[in-house]
């Protein structure tokens, strides 16, 4: 007999973990996956309304102002970068009036919901999977993932990415900031030798390095994280709290601190795009 995929009970608790079936959407980022496996967002992966988004990342410990600013603009439409560019300029008046309406649109290039992209009871929502659009929030030299162009695409978690992740620890016990931007520059190079059509100039690589100093802060303590979180994270896109990692109770994660913590990343990595 073959193996039988047992399905997950329908009452699962809020915050209990559950890896992802075969019909679940999931994204390229393994955190927000982590989020959805705890249920923090709908198991599915479907019809994610912005609300339950941006809870869901506070709950890690990010600010609510940097958690709005997030979850706004990838509920922006998205944009077709050829149309737009056709597109008469509006007035200066017409663009004011249009921040003032939806002070978002000002991220609108950030958009992923698709036009008319609604619940049944108007709401605007989105799948998963729409992380993956490249261009918009998803780039090249993911550290979990290949790149779009790829066979593999950038939604299949790569298990030896994975691992060579882990093993850039130089003491097996933490992984520091500068064992992280050792083993960015590494896979910078496998991709540029690898991928003919890699896309990654000076906004791809400041995202790259927000998103390593964001998970240093956030499961980690600004200059290292524990090699046992990081294998929950990126391996089994779990939250590392049987690892003993808390949300942080007396601060959030915010603009400043991820400022702050992409640039210790991007001078570790030292190199300029």
């Amino acid at each position: 007999m073959g193996d039988v995929t047992t399905p997950l009970p329908l009452n699962l608790q809020r915050g209990t973990y559950a890896p992802s079936g075969p019909n679940d959407k999931r994204t390229p980022c393994p955190v927000i996956n982590s989020l959805a496996n705890h249920g923090y967002i709908n198991r599915t992966g479907r019809n994610i309304h912005a609300s339950q988004l941006q809870a869901a990342i506070n709950e890690v410990g990010l600010s609510r102002a940097l958690g709005a600013l997030l979850t706004n603009s990838i509920f922006n439409e998205q944009q077709d970068s050829k149309a737009v560019s056709m597109q008469k300029k509006p007035s200066l008046l017409a663009r004011i009036w249009a921040i003032i309406r939806n002070p978002w649109i000002v991220m609108a290039r950030f958009g992923m919901r698709r036009r008319d992209q609604v619940d049944s009871q108007g709401r605007k929502v989105l799948d998963l999977d729409q992380f993956a659009i490249p261009g918009i929030v998803e780039h090249d030299v993911s550290l979990s993932r290949c790149d779009h162009q790829q066979k593999e695409g950038n939604l299949v978690l790569q298990q030896d990415l994975v691992e060579d992740l882990l093993a850039s620890s130089t003491d097996g016990k933490v992984l520091t900031v500068e064992d992280l931007a050792a083993f960015r520059k590494r896979r910078i190079q496998r991709q540029l030798d690898d991928n003919p059509g890699l896309k990654y100039g000076p906004q791809e690589h400041k995202t790259g390095c927000s998103e390593l100093g964001l998970i240093l802060g956030v499961f980690g303590n600004g200059k290292s994280i524990p090699c046992e979180y990081a294998r929950a994270l990126f391996k089994e896109e779990r939250l590392p709290v049987k690892e003993g990692w808390r949300k942080h109770w007396l601060w959030t994660f915010g603009f400043l601190e991820l400022f702050r913590s992409t640039k210790q990343v991007q001078t570790a990595i030292g190199i300029r795009l």
